[in-house]
């Protein structure tokens, strides 16, 4: 009965994550808001955790531990959109990874004038809110939650093995 039910919760949060990647995207893409770095990185821990799910289908005997794997993953999530959400408030001042670029493709001083002038999404703007909250704001009650119903599986998968 338990493993019905961790089976259920594991397809609940691919679901999630996959909605949650696939709304970036269209964000992204369709509707035209540019990410800031740190909002590129809070899409990672939704990828690893759809990489993850998808391992623990075909690898049933590895299930507890990529449970744990989970509410790291999901941890991590956690504390980015913190920080995010501090440096959006105020309360942390941007770093070095809010302004980075990719700079493996730069060959010549033009290529680099021409980055330079072009205009950087700043961790601390808000592009896109969602009933009032930024998207960090909601990554951080959705990792919350994850973390809080992995955490929930673990201890039940605990229990019954």
């Amino acid at each position: 009965m338990a493993n019905l039910k961790t089976e259920f919760y594991l397809k609940l949060i691919l679901i999630i994550s996959l909605f949650s990647i696939i709304s970036a995207y269209f964000i992204e893409y369709v509707l035209g808001y540019q990410p800031c770095n740190l909002c590129l990185i809070e899409r990672i821990p939704y990828g690893l955790s759809i990489i993850l799910i998808t391992l623990s289908y075909f690898s049933k005997k590895n299930e507890k531990f990529i449970i744990l794997l989970l509410i790291l993953t999901f941890f991590f999530s956690f504390a980015i959109s913190a920080y995010h959400l501090g440096i959006e408030q105020g309360l942390f001042e941007e770093s070095a990874a809010c302004g980075l670029k990719n700079t493996t493709g730069i060959i010549s001083k033009e290529e680099l004038l021409k980055q330079l002038q072009e205009k950087t999404i700043s961790c601390k703007d808000v592009t896109f809110r969602i009933f009032g909250l930024s998207l960090t704001s909601i990554n951080i009650l959705l990792s919350l939650i994850l973390i809080t119903l992995l955490t929930k599986i673990y201890i039940s998968y605990e229990k019954n093995k």
